[in-house]
């Protein structure tokens, strides 16, 4: 209890991201610049989708409106603390406050984990079998795999933040991240801990690898069957149909894989801090410019708001 106690109010210090004072200035500004920009591109989107009835309606715009509120609560419980470290000059947090950044972390991180599974399957079936995908991607259908995505992330990180939260730590923690992660912790514990990787190498893995295995297998048969279109134009259309998508894609498990999927002996203190920054922080700020800049979909939406935005403060004016 004494040791639950000493682990209670301690706190953990983070990685600092420049050991030059007078660059945390310019770091705060980048990062507020980012913050700010990544929630004003993910609200628009939310807000995009949720005012458009055409968009509410379809499956892939629905799964990319929650895809932006995950990334919202994703960047917002990371750069907040490492804006006030910057401007505080510490790097430290309270066990209990990195506990529950952890599991917001992991909580919004594996839903976008699975949203992008959702999407790749939503695209399977609207290249591969596209009389058929009004019934197999209806709104409940739809409804249930969102609510899927939320509720088993939300079980995963609970999972992990209970177990971490019943272990001991002996020791001054300095973990050489920019936030709370399951791997650091672990590594400071003076508790046995072999239980918790297990499951981490276990059960983590599937938790990320199945996922990524039926975007996978989605993408084989998508291409599969556009190599059988026998017109250029069908092909190009086919394809740009996937296009922002494969894109996420490959930014968000290129990072994951080599954030937590290289050997400890490759691991280097400024190596890890460039990736973590991509994963936690650039990833959410370039998805919603990924799924705009060459979406017409989303740019008619936008039109069509902007109309009726202007229609309101004419018929108010007249009247």
């Amino acid at each position: 209890m004494a040791n639950q106690n000493q682990t209670d109010n301690s706190e953990i210090t983070l990685l600092r991201i420049s050991s030059r004072p007078e660059y945390q200035s310019l770091f705060f500004l980048l990062f507020l610049s980012i913050y700010l920009l990544t929630l004003l591109g993910n609200f628009l989107i939310v807000l995009l989708i949720r005012l458009d009835k055409r968009l509410l309606q379809a499956p892939m715009y629905f799964f990319l409106c929650h895809l932006s509120l995950a990334d919202i609560i994703f960047v917002s419980t990371t750069v907040p603390k490492i804006l006030i470290n910057l401007m505080s000059q510490t790097q430290t947090i309270a066990f209990n406050e990195c506990l529950t950044q952890m599991y917001f972390f992991l909580t919004s991180g594996n839903t976008d984990n699975f949203l992008l599974a959702c999407m790749a399957y939503d695209r399977y079936v609207a290249v591969c079998h596209p009389l058929h995908y009004v019934i197999v991607m209806s709104h409940k259908r739809c409804l249930f795999l969102v609510s899927g995505s939320w509720i088993i992330s939300g079980l995963h990180s609970l999972l992990y933040t209970l177990l971490i939260s019943r272990l001991s730590f002996c020791t001054s923690m300095e973990i050489p991240y920019l936030f709370c992660d399951v791997y650091p912790l672990l590594e400071f514990s003076c508790s046995n801990t072999r239980h918790i990787k297990f499951l981490a190498q276990t059960e983590g893995v599937v938790d990320l690898l199945g996922p990524l295995a039926i975007i996978t297998i989605s993408y084989a048969l998508i291409f599969s069957t556009i190599l059988k279109i026998p017109s250029a134009a069908g092909k190009f259309k086919a394809v740009s149909t996937c296009g922002s998508h494969l894109a996420v894609v490959i930014l968000f498990y290129s990072t994951i894989s080599c954030l937590y999927f290289q050997p400890p002996s490759a691991y280097s203190a400024q190596k890890g801090t460039f990736i973590s920054l991509l994963y936690a922080v650039l990833i959410p700020m370039l998805n919603p410019f990924i799924y705009t800049l060459r979406n017409q979909e989303v740019k008619s939406a936008i039109v069509r708001l902007l109309d009726k935005i202007c229609s309101s403060r004419i018929i108010r004016y007249n009247t």
